[in-house]
């Protein structure tokens, strides 16, 4: 028999245990909406499989000390592989708005002068188009 004491710590851990699986789907999850700066680069591998690179741009507006409005860009380096790829390839241009989820991703390789270099990336796994900007 249940100890009607123990119903508020039970709720409460059943509360914790559900916010931890909703907290922990979200890791290493993101979610963007921009611009393409520049037309996708697709290259196809001798594997057969199809690489889509882009950039898009994101804004954030504030007001500054004096109440001017100023505008924010982030550039975010994006890739996707596959059918999301093709998709790309397909349909999308430099200035189109796109949502994108995917996560991030650093890559390391030595450069010429055999200096270590690291790239961070969002290797996309959904598309959204959203508008075309002309």
């Amino acid at each position: 028999m249940k100890n009607p004491k123990d119903e508020p710590a039970e709720k409460y851990l059943n509360c914790l245990r559900q916010k931890f699986k909703i907290m922990n789907s979200l890791r290493n999850k993101v979610q963007l909406i921009g611009n393409l700066g520049n037309d996708p680069e697709i290259i196809n591998l001798d594997s057969g499989k199809k690489l889509a690179k882009f950039n898009i741009a994101t804004n954030d507006s504030y007001k500054n000390a004096e109440g001017e409005r100023v505008t924010q860009t982030e550039w975010h380096r994006v890739v996707a592989w596959g059918k999301t790829a093709e998709i790309i390839e397909n349909y999308v241009t430099k200035g189109n708005e796109v949502a994108i989820e995917g996560k991030l991703t650093t890559r390391t390789w030595d450069d010429k002068e055999g200096v270590k270099r690291y790239i961070t990336e969002v290797v996309c796994s959904e598309l959204l188009m959203i508008g075309n900007k002309q």
